[in-house]
């Protein structure tokens, strides 16, 4: 098993079943793929892989969902983990919100839904050179 992680973060089930398939399609088993459909699912999910030693390399989350936007989690992960890279998926940000992003959560990349898989896997291939 990989040691090293990509997590998703969307409220949208099938928009996390199409992230991770995907992912999957682009990287294989190089990496586990994690999905959480909150804020608070994913920081539940941060602390399994912390505990289980898996680095989790980028976090790609929607920046609309209950509870808590994508740009403010980002910004708590990045406080938290200034080594994880931070992209946001989003097809209702305005310009505020990933400029908050950029400067809270060192946003490294905003894709706009709908995203094409090249364009994902740009994104990470990016991310993590």
């Amino acid at each position: 098993m990989s040691d090293a992680a990509i997590l998703c973060v969307d409220d949208e089930t099938s928009i996390l079943q199409v992230l991770k398939e995907q992912l999957k399609r682009c990287f294989g088993s190089r990496y586990v793929y994690e999905v959480a459909q909150s804020a608070e699912e994913a920081w539940i999910v941060i602390d399994e892989l912390e505990e289980e030693e898996i680095k989790i390399l980028i976090i790609v989350s929607d920046w609309l969902m209950p509870n808590m936007r994508g740009d403010e989690f980002l910004a708590q992960v990045h406080q938290r983990f200034p080594e994880i890279v931070t992209v946001m998926l989003t097809g209702q940000a305005d310009e505020a919100a990933i400029e908050r992003a950029r400067q809270q959560a060192n946003l490294y990349a905003c894709i706009h839904k709908p995203w094409t898989e090249e364009e994902l896997k740009r994104v990470i291939i990016t991310a993590l050179n």
